[in-house]
């Protein structure tokens, strides 16, 4: 009788916590979808196939877990949100080890007890290196605050999505700022998946946010022939800045989309990157281009 009732205990821990996984996958998914309309809308992109696949996942949650989520979303840009090295790596918090462990069990859902913002351990820990500007320095402004001239790629080799992710998440890896090159292009093609990140006029900007441990960094790639991000579209895409972002500048990468999508609009700024060959050329272009649209 001991070991059904030890069964029977196991069997039921195991579908709380195969629901609480569920649920919580359902909500991050849901998370990037509504990240991804307010891209598509600092982008000027279609909202409607968007709001369709949102409308269609707050359909299928809970009513209180629904609220809760919604008033979350109303406060910040991040309802949900990764723990990392026992932090909240929304507010900063450190959590204690207990509660750090009961996340990582996800039987239920749980709030950090500072912000408010539900938590959830990831599969799989992604971490930045990061770089740092030595003491003494003046204070990076603009573009140079998460860019750089060794993160110009003026001629890619790719001539697929898959491969120009691939390429500069390779660069990235080889610059020190991310350890895994081929797990970030992973989450990035993931993240594709959800929702394409090519725009109008041959833009697109793909990228892996919750990458704990270092600053927001940018890519920019020009493929010259054009790369088709969206095989639902027949455009092509020859201006791509790939982006990885810690959760803390999440609302911050939403500004610097809408810098980057102002400055590209233009027919002139996009010529002139695209004539560009050499990547210390195409940084100096990059950084007087977006002088009074990264601010």
């Amino acid at each position: 009788m001991k070991d059904a009732s030890k069964n029977v205990a196991g069997e039921e821990n195991g579908a709380k916590k195969g629901a609480a996984h569920k649920l919580i996958h359902h909500l991050i998914q849901l998370q990037e979808l509504m990240i991804a309309r307010d891209q598509q809308h600092a982008a000027g992109g279609n909202l409607e196939s968007l709001d369709e696949s949102i409308g269609a996942l707050m359909d299928e949650l809970d009513d209180s877990v629904a609220r809760q989520f919604t008033r979350l979303r109303k406060k910040s840009l991040l309802a949900i949100v990764p723990v990392a090295n026992q932090v909240c790596t929304a507010c900063g918090m450190s959590l204690p080890i207990s509660q750090v462990q009961l996340v990582r069990q996800a039987r239920t859902l749980h709030a950090c007890p500072n912000c408010a913002r539900l938590l959830y351990y990831p599969d799989v820990a992604l971490r930045a290196k990061g770089r740092w500007a030595p003491r003494g320095t003046a204070p990076k402004v603009g573009v140079a605050r998460f860019s750089s001239p060794e993160l110009m790629m003026p001629r890619m080799e790719a001539t697929t999505r898959d491969e120009a992710i691939a390429e500069m998440c390779s660069l990235l890896e080889q610059q020190g700022y991310v350890e895994d090159a081929a797990h970030i292009a992973s989450e990035a093609l993931k993240r594709e998946a959800v929702a394409s990140t090519a725009v109008d006029h041959g833009l697109a900007f793909p990228h892996v946010r919750g990458v704990e441990g270092g600053g927001l960094v940018m890519v920019l790639g020009i493929s010259k022939k054009g790369i088709r991000f969206d095989e639902a579209e027949r455009s092509l895409s020859r201006i791509i800045c790939f982006m990885v972002i810690p959760t803390a500048a999440s609302a911050f990468y939403l500004k610097l989309l809408a810098g980057l999508t102002q400055t590209f609009r233009s027919k002139e700024a996009r010529e002139k990157v695209l004539a560009e060959e050499e990547p210390e050329k195409l940084w100096k272009t990059l950084v007087k281009l977006t002088r009074s649209t990264l601010k």
